[in-house]
């Protein structure tokens, strides 16, 4: 936090802030995706549908009350949250392929939503005015590369929480073999009730500070499938077992896809996510931090 605000004070440039910020963002993504997704094995495809909605949490609080950027943060994860709770209750009977394609469904019926609800813009979209920038602070885009900063360390430490807690070891017993965790006495219901809540609270989080952020908040943009590929990828692309993998996933994939942007195309960066992603599932399977682990098992040996 204290070299976030140093940074600020040292770094004038605009774009890094907004750069900055967009890696971060995925940190907080990969990481909630990851909560459920790879610590309890069930592929979320529904990132989109709590990104957004945390999203439009936020115009709505702007439009309406003129909230500070704390409340609609908690608004977001709170309403989120709750979304992946009802969510959860009625699809996580459901197993596999299954509930991944429910999960896409729901992104495609709260988009629909989105798109008639024209109080938070419709399909036109709604521009939203940044406030004032705090004192300490050059520029708002500054502040709020600082508050993803907060949001992401944040999103981490409740991942290392549940990875080091009787939660993690319940939600391993999950991913492993579902039945025999039944068997075994494991609250296996309750589980992936709470990795649901969690998982969909982080992602409405990360999506609060976007309206400010972008300035323009429409379907497309809060709805686009970036989020979906990208918080898959990056846990997987740095291993799906650790709180670690997503933050390492995220750095890599999130700085590749900056730099292309800038120096080629912005239509390329989805394009080298899918092919890293395919590559690592061919030759990789346990992601980079899997790497690790062999390399140092063969030193060892």
């Amino acid at each position: 936090m204290a070299c976030a605000l140093v940074v600020t004070r040292v770094v004038e440039n605009r774009y890094f802030y907004f750069a900055a910020y967009g890696i971060l963002q995925y940190i907080l993504l990969a990481t909630a995706w990851n909560i459920l997704g790879g610590y309890t094995g069930y592929v979320n495809f529904g990132t989109g549908a709590f990104f957004a909605l945390g999203a439009y949490t936020s115009v709505a609080l702007i439009r309406s009350v003129h909230a500070a950027l704390p409340v609609q943060i908690l608004a977001a994860g709170v309403v989120s949250g709750l979304l992946g709770f009802g969510i959860g209750y009625l699809t996580l009977r459901l197993r596999g392929v299954y509930f991944s394609i429910a999960t896409l469904a729901l992104a495609v019926v709260a988009e629909t939503f989105m798109v008639n609800w024209e109080y938070v813009g419709g399909s036109k979209g709604i521009s939203v005015i940044r406030p004032e920038s705090p004192a300490i602070f050059s520029n708002y885009v500054a502040f709020l590369f600082v508050v993803m900063v907060l949001l992401a360390l944040g999103a981490v430490t409740v991942a290392w929480f549940i990875e080091h807690s009787r939660i993690g070891r319940g939600f391993a017993a999950i991913r492993d073999s579902e039945e025999a965790a039944e068997c075994t006495g494991v609250p296996t219901l309750r589980l992936k009730l709470l990795a649901t809540t969690v998982s969909g609270a982080l992602m409405g989080v990360a999506g609060a500070p976007f309206p400010y952020y972008i300035t323009f908040v429409e379907p497309a943009s809060a709805f686009n499938i970036n989020y979906a590929v990208n918080s898959l990828a990056m846990p997987m692309v740095g291993g799906t077992s650790s709180w670690l993998g997503p933050i390492i996933g995220a750095l890599l994939l999130g700085t590749i896809q900056q730099l292309v942007t800038v120096t080629i195309s912005s239509e390329l960066p989805t394009l080298i996510v899918g092919l890293v992603l395919v590559a690592f599932v061919v030759l990789a399977p346990e992601g980079i931090l899997g790497l690790v682990r062999r390399a140092a098992r063969r030193g060892v040996a």
